[in-house]
């Protein structure tokens, strides 16, 4: 939590002067009684409404006086809290990208996108209240007793006994509901995750007509939050009745005692109008600071969970300095596995077993296996998305351990197996292969990735606008356009996971022949489950079970991988099954 504080060390000002200027409302604020108890006393009782007249004038200026403090207050306590949001949500959103995947495959998704809104919201929430009230609602408590002793001592006594007990009830409520507070968002996290899985998979849902049992696990979820939310809600709920209870019996005991000291002439009774105001003034400052405490432990269980991201540390370290220029065309290895294993955070298993394979630079290799083999895991390695657990993964004969994230960035582009798009002009996405690259570099990234059509009939050409993940757009123009942005980076080494597969048998034989047309000619790796991708690779690896279990051209291993076999056989020869038909 300390660390959090940081952030508002650019708003040290604001955050002293927002709570003065809340004091100075108050000590106004404060005074109001005594005012009121002298026009009782003395104008009203005398009948002087010359005196009435001038004690209303600085009624008036008192509280012009305190609204102008107030304005003030606001203004810097939400400056303070407003630029405290800003760069807590900045710091937040770098440390994110800073993460290796496996930090981002534990923290989750939507568990990182609440603490990015939810949580930094209810942290604004917090600080601006903090700097308003929190100050302000003990002093106007324990001022309003002090006024108290000096208009009556003995009849302030009841201040002394109603506070502490108030203290009490409003402590005692927030150290029971603090962690309660914690386990709503929590429950608040798996909320959002089911959200979040339910509209991305939404078309998946309704083609199995799974949207009942969808909505019923959304309903039993939504129904635990709202069973803790009530639960802690009900707890908080006690603070206002029990404060007013003790309140209303100091009121009773004021008027009572004070009314007898009047019928003796022990008392005024503009003062004891004076000791009811101090004690309404109490009254309305533990309500706001009961409010106040409980948005603060809402605000202090957000910061733990913003303050937990913060403290998590990439697993996933990068050299300072780099290996330097590379000539690629000295190297005769531009990638090597030497017995590699991986096993993911949380994974018993191991996703990838005693991996050796060497690649020549210029080559194309298929890399094929069934669903869950290891084929993206293997690929995943080479740009270091992950860290091998075991073994060595280099790539032009260096380990990819000594390559800044810029060397191997530029070194080497892939495309995923989920095209994924963002929103603005195609342009601005092609651009982020090559932030440099020309008007002639994009039109032969997307002759090349056989994309040029769809751009050709946009109306607005490269200027066309892409919605949002690429919505407008259908799966097969995603991925061409998704390959196109990779291939305007120039990599020497080009993967391409399973990134054709919407794509028809003569588009993504078109797209290969151009790719194997470039000049200078990358090093290719395609990952993919239909044989026909493949079949005139250089070299060819075949997946099975997180293992290496054939390696060579498309004859060899029909020869010789039982796997590679039956892959081919299965495609292939359905295919011919259709055509008899």
């Amino acid at each position: 939590m300390r660390k959090l504080l940081g952030f508002l060390k650019d708003y040290k000002k604001e955050s002293v002067i927002a709570p003065l200027f809340k004091m100075l409302e108050a000590m106004f604020d404060l005074l109001v009684p005594l005012v009121v108890a002298s026009i009782i006393n003395k104008g009203i009782r005398y009948g002087d409404k010359t005196y009435i007249y001038q004690m209303c004038g600085v009624l008036i200026l008192l509280a012009a006086v305190g609204l102008t403090c107030a304005l003030c207050a606001q203004y810097f306590a939400a400056k303070a809290a407003v630029g405290f949001a800003a760069k807590l949500r900045r710091a937040l959103f770098a440390h994110i990208q800073k993460l290796s995947y496996t930090e981002l495959d534990t923290q989750g998704t939507s568990a990182l996108m609440n603490r990015l809104t939810s949580d930094v919201n209810q942290l604004q929430n917090g600080v601006n209240m903090a700097l308003r009230l929190l100050l302000r609602s003990p002093f106007i408590v324990f001022g309003a007793m002090i006024m108290a002793f000096m208009v009556n001592a003995q009849a302030a006594c009841v201040f002394v006994v109603v506070i502490p007990i108030l203290f009490v009830i409003v402590f005692g409520i927030i150290y029971a509901t603090l962690p309660l507070y914690r386990r709503v968002q929590d429950r608040l996290d798996q909320v959002l995750r089911r959200t979040r899985e339910n509209l991305s998979g939404v078309r998946v849902i309704r083609a199995f007509h799974r949207e009942d049992e969808e909505i019923e696990n959304f309903r039993a979820d939504n129904e635990v939050l709202k069973k803790e939310q009530m639960f802690v809600g009900k707890i908080s709920a006690l603070m206002n009745p029990l404060t007013y209870v003790v309140i209303n019996l100091g009121v009773i005991a004021l008027l009572s005692n004070g009314g007898v000291k009047v019928s003796v002439g022990a008392m005024e009774q503009g003062d004891v109008v004076a000791l009811l105001d101090y004690m309404s003034q109490i009254l309305v400052e533990l309500v706001k600071l009961a409010n106040t405490i409980v948005l603060l432990t809402r605000a202090l269980a957000s910061g733990r969970r913003v303050a937990g991201v913060l403290e998590v540390q990439s697993s996933m370290e990068f050299p300072a300095q780099g290996v330097g220029d590379i000539q690629m065309d000295d190297q005769e290895e531009i990638i090597g596995f030497s017995h590699v294993d991986l096993v993911y955070a949380g994974a018993g298993d191991k996703s990838l077993e005693d991996v050796t394979f060497s690649i020549k630079k210029g080559q194309t290799v298929g890399i094929i296996g069934g669903t869950g083999s290891g084929k993206s895991s293997l690929v995943h390695l080479i740009p270091r998305f992950y860290d091998a657990t075991a073994g060595e993964v280099r790539l032009a004969g260096k380990n990819v351990k000594e390559y800044r994230k810029d060397e191997l960035r530029s070194l080497v582009g892939m495309v995923m197996q989920k095209a994924v798009l963002f929103k603005g002009t195609i342009r601005e996405n092609l651009l982020w292969g090559n932030m440099d690259a020309t008007e002639e570099d994009l039109w032969k990234a997307l002759e090349t990735a056989q994309a040029k059509e769809i751009v050709e009939g946009k109306a607005d050409g490269l200027e066309e606008m892409i919605e949002q993940g690429g919505r407008n757009l259908s799966g097969g123009q995603r991925q061409r356009l998704a390959i196109a942005r990779t291939l305007v980076g120039a990599h020497e080494v080009l993967i391409l996971d399973d990134s054709s597969s919407a794509l028809d048998y003569a588009t993504d034989a078109n797209l290969r022949r151009a790719i194997a047309g470039l000049d200078p000619k990358p090093t290719v790796l395609i990952v993919s489950q239909r044989a026909a991708s493949i079949l005139y690779a250089d070299l060819i690896i075949v997946m099975d079970d997180g293992k290496v279990v054939g390696q060579g051209t498309h004859e060899e291993l029909l020869c010789n991988c039982p796997v590679y076999k039956e892959i081919y056989e299965s495609q292939f020869g359905s295919s011919q099954q259709k055509k008899g038909r």
